[in-house]
C-alpha cells in the first residue's frame, strides 16, 4: 500500500508539471464612455518594419478578445468608430549564476534504523543523504561543493493595446509586463493578450498582477 501510495503522488506530480503559471504586471488606464452603443474598429497600420506575420499573429489575438466583449471588425477606416493600436517588444536578459555541479544520484534505498529513508552515491567529492524527503549535503567526508558558472536567459516581454476613436482621443490604454525563461513568445503572447483584456475594462491608473494557467 505504501507503494501504491507513492506511485499515485508521483502521477499527480506529472499530471501537475504538465502546466504552469504565466504571471503577469497588468496597467490600465482609460476613459471609457459608459453608454459607448458603436463598437466597430479598425487595427492601426504598423510601421514597415512591424508588419510581419507575427504582429498579425498576435493581432488576431487580439481581435478575438474584442469579439468576446462585443467589439466588431469594420470593413474599412471609413466605417469604424474605433482604431486599434498594438505593439510588442522581447528582450533577452542573460544574468551569469552559479549552479552547483550535479552529482550521481542513487535509486536504491537503504531504509535507517528509525525508519528513514537512507539513499546515496559516493562519488570521489560528493555524499548525499536522505532524511525523509529533505536532501542532506556532507562536506566534511568528501571536501566543499563545487560550482560552475552558467548563463540563465530571462525574457521580458511588453505588450500594450490602445482604443481611441476615429478623432484619435485615447479610450482605453494597457500594458502587460512579463518576464520568464520562456523562450518562446508565440507560446506566451496568447495570454499576454488574455490579461491585456481581463475585467475589461477595470479599474483606471491601477497596477495588478494577473496569473493564467499555460497548460
Amino acid at each position: 500500500m505504501k507503494c501504491l501510495a507513492i506511485l499515485a503522488a508521483a502521477g499527480a506530480l506529472l499530471l501537475t508539471g504538465c502546466a504552469s503559471t504565466i504571471r503577469s504586471d497588468v496597467t490600465v488606464f482609460h476613459q471609457w464612455p459608459a453608454q459607448l452603443q458603436e463598437k466597430s474598429y479598425v487595427f492601426g497600420t504598423p510601421a514597415p518594419a512591424e508588419d510581419t506575420l507575427e504582429y498579425r499573429s498576435y493581432q488576431e489575438l487580439v481581435a478575438a478578445q474584442l469579439d468576446r466583449l462585443g467589439f466588431s471588425r469594420a470593413g474599412s477606416p471609413g466605417s469604424a468608430k474605433l482604431r486599434v493600436d498594438m505593439s510588442f517588444s522581447t528582450t533577452d536578459r542573460p544574468t551569469r549564476q552559479l549552479q552547483v555541479i550535479d552529482p550521481y544520484w542513487s535509486m536504491s534505498p537503504y531504509w535507517g534504523p528509525y525508519g528513514w529513508p537512507y539513499r546515496g552515491y559516493y562519488p570521489s567529492r560528493y555524499r548525499y543523504r536522505y532524511f525523509g524527503f529533505r536532501p542532506y549535503y556532507d562536506p566534511w567526508m568528501f571536501g566543499p561543493t563545487e560550482y560552475r558558472e552558467v548563463i540563465v536567459h530571462n525574457y521580458e516581454r511588453k505588450l500594450n493595446v490602445q482604443i481611441a476613436d476615429m478623432a484619435g482621443s485615447k479610450l482605453y490604454d494597457v500594458t502587460v509586463q512579463n518576464t520568464s525563461r520562456r523562450q518562446s513568445t508565440p507560446q506566451v503572447m496568447p495570454l499576454l493578450v488574455q490579461s491585456a483584456f481581463k475585467e475589461f475594462p477595470g479599474e483606471s491608473g491601477k497596477a495588478k498582477r494577473v496569473e493564467l494557467e499555460l497548460q
